[in-house]
């Protein structure tokens, strides 16, 4: 503001003064000098080469920024990707080995059943052997008492305190 000059216009002072004073206030700026102007445009140059080189650092930041983010994304699909096919593979041996152990204990099931009626067998074979011996000795026995019954003899043994 120092630079501003403010031009004043006053009415001459012959004239009577009979209305408001009218006072016209002009802003003077001082023009540049042409030295200046150059030193300015030169200024200007400098900014807009500084603003294009900014801009072309940006871009290129930009560029790389977005390359590694894409490389990065690659990388993370392909781990996933390797990821997930183990985990497939490995599932898949999984119930391989599961199914071979169903498998097997299918098997082992049917062998302990098969031990349980063989056992089963022996047992009633057993069994049928001494109810045939014990028939065989009632038939005896019956026989017995009827030969001593229709003889009239006592039996000699068995009978120790039956004995008359």
């Amino acid at each position: 503001m120092e630079d501003d000059k403010v031009a004043i216009e006053q009415l001459p002072y012959d004239q009577p003064d009979n209305s408001k004073a009218i006072i016209i206030v002009e802003k003077v700026t001082p023009n540049a000098s042409p030295k200046r102007g150059s030193t300015n445009r030169d200024t200007a140059l400098a900014q807009v080469h500084n603003d294009k080189k900014n801009s072309l650092i940006k871009a290129w930041e930009e560029s790389e920024k977005s390359k590694a983010e894409h490389k990065a994304q690659k990388k993370m699909a392909s781990i996933s990707s390797w990821e997930n096919s183990k985990q497939a593979s490995i599932e898949a041996e999984m119930k391989k080995m599961e199914e071979a152990l169903e498998k097997k204990k299918a098997q082992y099931a049917e062998k302990i059943k098969n031990k349980v009626a063989i056992i089963h067998k022996a047992a009633e074979e057993r069994r049928a052997l001494v109810e045939a011996k014990r028939g065989q000795q009632l038939l005896k026995v019956e026989e017995e008492a009827a030969r001593y019954r229709a003889t009239g003899d006592l039996p000699k043994k068995g009978t120790g305190w039956f004995q008359i």
